[in-house]
């Protein structure tokens, strides 16, 4: 007997709906929040929520790879742990889908025995990659991976690309930089107005 063919994938607009729907129901909680960059925020976007869900990290992989057809890119990942479960979901997705793509991890710090190495995994020395993010605010975890990147394999970067971006600043420091944003969603798809940059008081 022939192999059964699997589920086929969804469109690409359906599963967009989809996993907005996840992130707003799974991930995103209001209240006082203090954020890696130190900002206080009246709203959270706990990714891990839809990363480590098994539709939801499907959707998110399905999308970002329709997102980066257009670049040549041997790898993706980003800072751990954030980035660990999108990566892996992607390279898998794209063997399934007879892609060649790498998946890699950037420690915070450097490992302390064996290779001693801040990126883990298979990307090879000056390889195009794309760094991931769940969720970005300044841009600072992307920016440290970026540095990483750089140095211990010297990787072009591509770009950054986000599951959702909070429209505080993270495009801005990332272009000052000489690197390009990319989300699947803003936080206006979800009804939430950023602060106001310019405003001493953040949100």
């Amino acid at each position: 007997m022939g192999r059964q063919a699997g589920p086929q994938p969804p469109d690409l607009p359906a599963a967009r709906d989809e996993l907005r729907d996840l992130i707003r129901t799974r991930a995103l909680r209001f209240g006082d929040f203090t954020l890696a960059s130190g900002q206080r925020s009246s709203y959270y976007i706990d990714g891990k929520q839809v990363t480590l869900h098994s539709r939801g990290v499907y959707l998110l992989a399905v999308l970002m790879l329709a997102e980066i057809e257009d670049l040549p890119v041997d790898a993706v990942g980003g800072m751990s742990v954030g980035a660990d479960p999108i990566a892996g979901a992607m390279a898998a997705l794209a063997g399934e889908q007879g892609r060649e793509l790498d998946a890699f991890i950037v420690r915070k710090e450097p490992k302390q025995r064996g290779t001693r190495q801040q990126v883990e995994g298979p990307v090879a020395e000056g390889a195009r990659v794309v760094v991931l993010e769940d969720t970005i605010t300044t841009g600072g975890s992307s920016l440290d991976a970026i540095r990483a990147l750089r140095h211990e394999v010297q990787a072009e970067v591509l770009c950054v690309l986000a599951m959702v971006d909070r429209l505080q600043g993270g495009g801005e420091s990332l272009a000052a930089e000489g690197y390009s944003l990319r989300s699947l969603f803003t936080i206006r798809d979800f009804g939430i107005e950023p602060p106001d940059l310019r405003s001493p008081v953040t949100e």
